[in-house]
């Protein structure tokens, strides 16, 4: 019998942190720790971490509230940040691994806090620490690097921790190997990836971060590039004004002032919503056109769906289909309705727990049954 595993987990993000505590696949405890604006104002236009100290030390009174004995710890998961380009797996997190997050070489995220915290109780206790799938996870084919613009070719940047959780369920599900068999996995949340699964690798996906794909609750995804340029140089907009209108203020934020994807359906539903919702809302916004901008996304998540259908080639043995909006009363039924002619099992997987995402990459490892991955 195999020996249950207690592995912490943690997941900074940028105004809170999920700390875990497993025992086995028995989820002991699960706290997120949010942050106030006050509390981040001391670290505002510093590197992320600036805010090593202040997070180690939320993350210590947390397992003392819940009276962790970190003694019986086996081994500590982190959030992977941006590293260099990787390919998919378990990472020990190495001297390597630390002195790319804390350089911010690759890009300053809270996520790269996650192995540094890892590492500074693990080394303590003298246990492993890991990271697993980070967002750098690249796996494309040649053939998918190819943009047109040999300066500017296509990366892969994406959900890929909770992306490969679910590809290996939807394969267990199947009755099959992960490594085995073809899928087309779509994650949308915030951001949107959608990534076609090749025998274990992603071979192609969007840019989901700033770049390419659908456009999404708070993303504007790929734009017609000709008005994106003259946009750029009218002089009407900054750097960082056209940054946010592509990440964080653009697609459904741009066209209905909102990203709320819960208000939005209790809108559409006479159902009681608060009256700030309400003025959220662009002026001119009714619900046919909240409507037309759902199904906006919806349409753009199907073109890409069928865009990986075509990688493949077709042979592939099912769509799978997670993250928040798997939720949605309205847009689940709506992409399902414009993929289901491909005759393919669709398996639905919503929300992303990517703690236990984490905790299974930890077990993995120290069971055997995956070889940790060394970074250089």
């Amino acid at each position: 019998m195999e020996k249950k595993l207690t592995i912490l987990v943690i997941n900074p993000g940028s105004t809170s942190d999920e700390i875990s505590l497993f025992k086995g696949t028995e989820k002991v405890f699960h706290k997120t720790v949010r942050y106030t604006p006050r509390q981040m104002d001391p670290f505002d236009s510093q590197p992320v971490t600036a805010q090593f100290e202040f997070r180690s030390k939320l993350l210590m009174d947390t397992l003392e509230e819940h009276n962790v004995d970190v003694k019986h710890l086996d081994a500590i998961a982190g959030r992977g940040g941006l590293l260099r380009p990787v390919q998919g797996g378990t990472y020990i997190v190495n001297e390597a691994v630390l002195r790319d997050l804390k350089s911010t070489q690759f890009g300053d995220h809270p996520s790269n806090l996650g192995g540094l915290l890892a590492h500074s109780l693990a080394s303590q206790l003298g246990i492993p620490a890991y990271i697993a799938d980070p967002v750098v996870v690249d796996e494309m084919d040649d053939l998918a690097r190819l943009s047109g613009m040999p300066e500017n070719p296509r990366v892969s940047i994406f959900h890929a921790l909770n992306q490969k959780r679910v590809a290996r369920l939807a394969a267990k599900d199947l009755g099959k190997n992960y490594e085995d068999i073809n899928l087309i996995v779509m994650h949308g949340g915030g951001g949107i990836s959608i990534g076609a699964h090749k025998k274990g690798r992603v071979v192609d996906v969007n840019q989901a971060l700033d770049g390419e794909g659908p456009y999404t609750p708070q993303r504007s995804g790929g734009v017609p590039g000709g008005g994106l340029l003259k946009m750029a140089y009218s002089g009407k907009y900054t750097l960082q004004e056209m940054k946010l209108k592509m990440k964080g203020k653009g697609g459904l934020v741009a066209y209905l002032g909102t990203s709320d994807l819960i208000f939005l359906e209790k809108y559409l539903d006479n159902k009681p919503v608060s009256e700030d919702d309400i003025k959220s809302l662009k002026p001119g916004v009714d619900k046919d056109f909240i409507t037309l901008c759902l199904r906006g996304m919806v349409y753009q998540i199907a073109k890409d769906i069928c865009a990986m259908a075509a990688v493949l080639a077709g042979d592939f043995e099912a769509i799978v289909l997670t993250g928040g909006i798997v939720y949605d009363p309205r847009l689940k039924p709506w992409i399902i309705e414009r993929i289901e002619w491909m005759n393919k099992p669709i398996l639905c997987y919503p929300g992303g727990d990517e703690m236990a995402a984490l905790r299974d990459a930890a077990v993995r490892v120290m069971n055997g049954t995956e070889e940790a991955l060394v970074y250089e």
